[in-house]
């Protein structure tokens, strides 16, 4: 436990999340957000076809201190009542996520009060306490974003056990690329979802593992089936209905992962799921999701979508559990572009 500064039990934290194209900050006070604030530049990226570093950078650095004014304003606090800024120092664009640990040291050091470094991974887990309040673990969780894949077993907030992961592309890295070959703008998860509404599970997938691997994933034999039958098609000059391949390759990357967190619940014998990373924002998941917990007899806690991609009060979230820990940053902090998932689940206590 951290001396230097006194907690406690319900502290009013700023989070600040800078690591990728949005910048955004939030005022929570304990599990209750007070205000969430976004700014994107994902329309500007989609003219290049994804996240332009550079380009983040730039934006993160124009948008900064005006998100976390209007956030503190719409919280209706003053300065002076925050109790901890808590900032994403990792994973993601090195840049980007400078911006916003610079401005979060420099803010926390003229106000005195505590800095709470959050891995960005643990703060898509940590999404679920804003969804129910009262939710305490332990439970299973399922966490599909853009860089990882895995089921979790939480057994504490800060206490974690990798049931299964990737050993490949991550679910969310696999919706990006096949939707750069269906021709599809960034980001590539919403606009596959949105073209499988018009089509039909039609065009054969392979399946990963067939049944073995426990509870592991592998989505790159999977993207490349995708890629080798939309090439061999424009090769023969066949003609082919890309919503008819967007609503077969979703379906397939994603019901598999309903289907292990379920025979994970069953087979850890724990009674709730939890659900976290900006793939859990897809609507089909979250149906199936819903409807293979309600007929396990499973309560599942599901973040609103807004709180699956990136946002600040997830971060706020995760800064509260190593707040009540008294894991507080020394202002050498940096940011780090990658984080092994194995480490991102260890809580590394402070040095004071």
């Amino acid at each position: 436990m951290d001396k230097r500064f006194t907690t406690k039990e319900n502290p009013i934290i700023l989070g600040i999340e800078s690591s990728c194209d949005e910048t955004a900050a939030s005022v929570v006070c304990g599990r209750k957000i007070l205000s969430d604030e976004i700014v994107s530049s994902a329309d500007i990226q989609s003219l290049y076809g994804g996240v332009v570093p550079e380009i983040a950078s730039r934006a993160h650095t124009d948008a900064i201190a005006k998100v976390v004014e209007r956030a503190v304003k719409n919280a209706g606090i003053d300065y002076s009542q925050i109790d901890a800024i808590a900032v994403t120092y990792g994973a993601g664009l090195l840049g980007a996520l400078l911006v916003g640990v610079s401005f979060a040291k420099a803010f926390a050091y003229a106000l005195n009060k505590p800095l709470i470094a959050v891995n960005h991974i643990r703060g898509h887990l940590a999404a679920a306490y804003l969804q129910d309040e009262t939710l305490k673990p332990p439970f299973i969780t399922l966490l599909a974003s853009g860089g990882h894949t895995a089921i979790l077993h939480t057994k504490t907030e800060s206490e974690f056990e990798i049931l299964g992961a990737t050993t490949d592309d991550a679910v969310g890295e696999a919706f990006d690329k096949v939707a750069r070959v269906l021709g599809l703008k960034y980001p590539g998860g919403p606009n596959i979802e949105r073209l499988a509404k018009e089509g039909k599970n039609t065009v054969p997938m392979p399946q990963m593992f067939k049944g073995n691997g426990g509870y592991n994933f592998s989505y790159s034999g999977l993207k490349t089936a995708v890629i080798n039958y939309c090439h061999t098609k424009e090769q023969k000059g066949e003609t082919y209905e890309k919503a008819d391949v967007a609503s077969s390759f979703q379906s397939t990357a994603l019901d598999v992962l309903v289907k292990k967190t379920v025979a994970a619940a069953k087979e850890r014998k724990v009674s709730t799921v939890t659900a976290g990373g900006g793939v859990v924002a897809n609507g089909y998941l979250r149906t199936a999701l819903t409807n293979a917990c309600e007929k396990e007899g499973l309560k599942l806690v599901l973040p609103e979508k807004r709180y699956c991609t990136d946002n600040a009060a997830m971060i706020a979230s995760e800064g509260l559990v190593q707040y009540k820990l008294g894991n507080f940053a020394d202002f050498d902090l940096t940011a780090k572009a990658s984080i092994p998932l194995s480490a991102t689940l260890k809580t590394v206590q402070n040095k004071a």
